[in-house]
């Protein structure tokens, strides 16, 4: 019997998904398990697996094509049985029945546009993140003419929360790039072509930059270095020929001694290979001289005082704004000035966690750092809490039953936060073994859209850079995030004596729409308890 397959539901805000590509044709066999299309939602591109075991009678959106969620887009069932019935007035586009298409001929590819030619296939600019609206191309990782696999990078893509690379899922040889390094392009923009070996795309390419709705054109310029206008006799002396793209030569160390003391790349001569400016170049410079002038004294004084010379000269760099920082900007922005914060800090002693840390890593099969105790106690303390684990939504407050704990990870390009789901359901080491490939994977830009969303609280640490204590910024959409600092030795009384202790400061930031002071005072005094006896969370 024929069944319908429908356009599920693969996020808790979809409405509808794309058709990215479709995996299998009219015609085609298919088993459990088999995927049949990449479906891009509001969040992610994902792989939408067969339940069914049939035939392919039917498939009815293109590629490219947005589809309503519960919409029907195929049909699968035994080979030339009827299926007009289950269409119910939905996407009805007649597909080749099975009869017309001949074993082991393959299926034309579909088409983005009129002129494209058999076998390409667009690479378009995908959706990396929930909140992102368009990726800037940070570089290529292939140039045309090159051979590419299915899971090849293609280019690194720089989106409003991280730079990620991004998968063509096609094979053959790279045809176009539409849009060059540096430039921006819209979700689902043309970014790349890929297609057989010498396929010509040019007219595809010259009809979709004459279609409003095409390709966005890009129009990048190189980049430029401002020239500095020397003085001074010895000035074209100084002067050090720029590199074919007009990079001054110098060594990544000779370029950070330089932007610390302030000095001109351009008014220092190299002495390494091909003029190019290295480390001793820099602790040798000397700026062009300027009169001295010499105090007048006293004839019987033999002090001279000279005139202050300065080492490189005033300026200052003007650094454009990433994309994630532009984010960061913006969120925190509405964060702050929207939700009425207010902050609860805590002292708690933390003698005991530091005796259970030692005796866990002795048999844990990963190291367990202090801030993965956090992460468990915040997420044992949700679970009493629950008004805590919740979110603004303007006509209600929604309170989440599940607990996806958001660690803050430094970047050099802003901040993000990778989300350890179900965190109060892990242990420790599990928590800890998480963490830590989640924090590699921020570093190295790996991270996926469903690793750093869903937070429903989150912790920032500095203590390990010896930071006291601090407030943060509460992370949408979250009604709260604890800040936490340094564990430090203080001497206390103990008995008719003195003592040490180690204590460890922390700070509740809470929107005070959804979380009232006396909730956060008991949920911040749930988390003490659970850091000062952490047998508790074992129980």
């Amino acid at each position: 019997m024929a069944e319908a397959i429908r356009m599920p539901r693969m996020s808790d805000t979809m409405t509808e998904g794309v058709i990215v590509s479709w995996q299998k044709k009219v015609g085609d066999k298919i088993k459990p398990g088999d995927v049949l299309a990449e479906v891009e939602t509001d969040k992610a591109t994902m792989e939408l697996e067969s339940y069914n075991e049939g035939t392919i009678l039917y498939i009815g959106p293109k590629k490219g094509e947005k589809v309503p969620v519960e919409n029907v887009i195929m049909v699968v069932g035994k080979e030339g049985e009827g299926y007009e019935h289950l269409l119910g007035g939905n996407n009805k586009k007649e597909s080749p029945a099975p009869a017309q298409a001949a074993p082991g001929t393959p299926a034309a590819a579909p088409a983005a546009g009129a002129d494209l030619p058999k076998g390409a296939k667009v690479i378009r600019m995908p959706l990396l993140s929930d909140t992102m609206t368009e990726g800037k191309i940070v570089k290529w990782l292939k140039k045309v003419g090159d051979k590419v696999k299915s899971d090849d990078a293609l280019a690194e893509v720089e989106t409003d929360k991280a730079t990620m690379e991004v998968v063509g899922y096609e094979e053959g040889t790279l045809l176009h790039i539409a849009v060059e390094a540096g430039d921006a392009a819209p979700i689902n923009d043309m970014i790349a072509i890929v297609g057989p070996e010498g396929t010509d795309v040019s007219a595809y390419v010259a009809a979709q930059k004459a279609n409003p709705g095409g390709t966005v054109q890009s129009t990048a310029s190189p980049e430029s270095i401002p020239a500095t206008q020397l003085s001074g006799p010895s000035a074209s002396e100084a002067v050090v020929e720029p590199d074919s793209d007009g990079r001054i030569k110098a060594s990544p160390l000779a370029r950070k001694i330089a932007k610390e003391k302030g000095i001109n790349l351009a008014s220092v001569k190299g002495s390494g290979d091909g003029g190019r400016i290295v480390k001793r170049d820099i602790d040798n410079y000397v700026p062009a001289q300027t009169p001295s002038v010499t105090a007048a004294a006293p004839k019987e004084s033999t002090i001279h005082v000279h005139a202050f010379a300065p080492v490189g000269q005033e300026g200052y760099v003007d650094i454009p704004n990433t994309s994630m920082r532009q984010t960061i900007a913006r969120r925190l922005g509405e964060s702050k000035f929207n939700a009425p914060h207010f902050y609860l800090t805590m002292e708690i002693n933390m003698d005991q966690a530091m005796e259970a840390r030692k005796a866990m890593n002795e048999i844990s099969p990963v190291k367990i750092s202090f801030n993965d105790i956090v992460i468990k106690a915040c997420a044992m303390a949700l679970r009493e809490h629950q008004a805590v684990n919740s979110s603004w939504m303007g006509e209600f407050i929604r309170q989440k039953q599940h607990i996806h704990i958001g660690s803050a990870v430094a970047m050099p390009d802003g901040l993000i936060v990778p989300v350890i789901r179900f965190a109060d359901q892990k242990s420790l080491a599990q928590i800890a073994s998480e963490a830590k490939s989640l924090y590699d994977k921020a570093r190295n830009k790996k991270l996926q859209p469903n690793e750093f969303s869903g937070n429903t609280f989150t912790i920032s640490n500095l203590g390990m850079m010896d930071i006291d204590e601090f407030t943060a910024i509460i992370n949408p959409p979250d009604s709260a995030i604890l800040a936490v600092g340094r564990i430090k030795e203080v001497v206390v009384r103990k008995g008719d004596g003195f003592g040490v202790t180690n204590v460890m400061k922390v700070t509740l930031s809470c929107d005070h729409r959804s979380v009232d002071g006396a909730v956060g005072a008991a949920f911040l005094q749930t988390v003490k308890a659970f850091l000062e006896n952490p047998v508790r969370m074992l129980i």
